[in-house]
């Protein structure tokens, strides 16, 4: 236990000051991450001129939460894992003791803890400006909502990892998550709750993993109601097939790699 600890101190101090390199790139990302803030005025907006199953109150705070829980979920992993195969650069880690998705895990979550800061000015900024939206969520939604967003970053961790998989056998993996993007981008929470689709589609997405990555973490921060029980057993159910086909590829994948570009 204690090398592995030790394992993960010098990987994530080795990332963290890593990222510390790209302050200015770090503060580019959180600017193009805004989407929510944008979304969050065209609901308010309709929330006016119609009828939904949230006001517009309800609107900013989700609103507000789902920029902080895609603060904490965002991945790319599979455009380096790619790069790593089609140029050959994966064979030196193949000789290190130790998976290495550990590099790259440890790389996000550097990226995170460097982002940190940016994060925190840019919502302290948006109070400020908007101080009508401000609330406190209760203590016990602000814990749940951090260990789901966690485990949401884990998920979306594995889902992509397992795409970039792909790059064993493609040269473009990363045209998987080309198309992940769009289903991702309604059926996640991102652009609309799901408390706005009709009923239908929000019970088709509920099966899917896309909710849990963004929706479900935000929903729990502002008090939505959501069915936790649930939510959590999706996670954890999608999690296991994702891990398990993870596996698998990675051991196929292994014999195919010829380590060209090295």
């Amino acid at each position: 236990m204690k090398k592995i600890i030790k394992i993960a101190k010098v990987f994530l101090s080795t990332y963290y000051a890593y990222m510390l390199e790209y302050r200015a790139e770090l503060f580019f990302w959180v600017l193009s991450s805004s989407l929510p803030f944008i979304m969050m005025g065209v609901w308010i907006k309709a929330s006016v001129a119609g009828e939904f199953a949230l006001d517009k109150s309800q609107f900013s705070h989700y609103f507000l939460a789902v920029f902080i829980a895609r603060a904490i979920t965002p991945v790319w992993v599979i455009w380096d894992f790619e790069k790593e195969v089609v140029q050959g650069k994966l064979s030196p880690k193949l000789l290190q003791p130790i998976d290495p998705v550990w590099h790259h895990f440890f790389g996000h979550i550097g990226e995170r803890l460097a982002r940190g800061p940016f994060i925190l000015g840019l919502i302290l900024l948006f109070l400020i400006l908007y101080p009508r939206i401000f609330w406190l969520p209760s203590l016990g939604d602000f814990l749940l909502f951090l260990i789901v967003a966690v485990m949401a970053f884990a998920l979306r961790f594995l889902i992509q990892y397992t795409m970039a998989l792909f790059a064993f056998w493609i040269e473009r993996a990363s045209a998987l998550e080309q198309l992940w993007f769009l289903p991702n981008m309604f059926l996640s929470g991102i652009t609309a709750p799901l408390e706005v689709f009709p009923e239908s589609v929000s019970q088709i997405a509920l099966w899917t993993p896309f909710p849990y990555i963004v929706y479900f973490p935000a929903s729990i921060l502002v008090g939505l109601p959501v069915d936790i029980g649930r939510g959590l057993l999706m996670m954890f159910a999608w999690g296991a097939i994702f891990l398990g086909l993870n596996r698998w590829l990675w051991r196929k994948g292994l014999k195919q790699y010829s380590g060209m570009g090295a």
